[in-house]
């Protein structure tokens, strides 16, 4: 079961936007988002929601799911992402294979989005930092795709004409046609993180996995 979730971004309203703040961008999209009373806490902001509270917001289930879930929005910036997310952890005293972070993917296009549980981390320093600070990568990642930009040095692709590099890429924002995208997105997956809170994760492994909810 998940007890925690770690919307992965940057602070600062020149990051709002940015294709690395896909984690927090949908957060906002949460069917129980409202009634989540955010505070200034662990390096972050910090939520909780009982959880009978959240059952009401996916349906009928008889699981046995925790009393509490914790949210977490760490800002100590996408690089030492781990320090809050370690600081919460130990507080509650959560284990790592316990918590879900939400973060964007370079390897998957924009239009997919994947749950799974441990491997690689992908180059991404969000989930560098987690695992530097718990030891291990055996934690969950929601992965929301943003695609590569364009640049063939070193196996880099992606989409034609960007002309950026990883970095710059990660950190311009979304255009408009693609936070049109990322709003369907979002509608898809947001039911679907819903329940993987209430039910378990791994009922929705076998079709999450690697799922492409726009085709293009």
């Amino acid at each position: 079961m998940i007890e925690l979730v770690t919307f992965l971004g940057n602070p600062g309203r020149e990051y709002e936007r940015n294709r690395h703040n896909a984690g927090w961008l949908f957060a906002a999209q949460l069917p129980f988002y409202s009634s989540l009373d955010w505070r200034k806490k662990y390096q972050g902001n910090y939520a909780a929601l009982e959880g009978e509270k959240l059952k009401t917001f996916y349906g009928e289930s008889s699981a046995d799911s925790p009393s509490r879930f914790h949210f977490l929005k760490p800002e100590t910036f996408m690089n030492s992402s781990g320090d809050a997310i370690h600081a919460a952890a130990s507080f509650f005293k959560i284990p790592a294979e316990r918590i879900l972070l939400v973060h964007d993917e370079l390897e998957l296009p924009l239009g997919t989005v994947s749950l799974k549980f441990s491997g690689g981390l992908g180059g991404h320093n969000g989930l560098r930092s987690m695992r530097a600070r718990f030891s291990t990568a055996d934690f969950w990642r929601l992965r929301i795709g943003i695609g590569r930009p364009d640049d063939r040095k070193s196996g880099q692709g992606g989409p034609a004409g960007s002309g950026k590099g990883i970095l710059e890429w990660v950190l311009s924002n979304f255009s408009a046609e693609e936070e049109a995208a990322l709003a369907e997105v979002f509608s898809a997956i947001a039911p679907m993180l819903t329940g993987a809170l209430v039910e378990g994760p791994e009922k929705f492994l076998p079709a999450w996995a690697k799922k492409k909810i726009i085709s293009g």
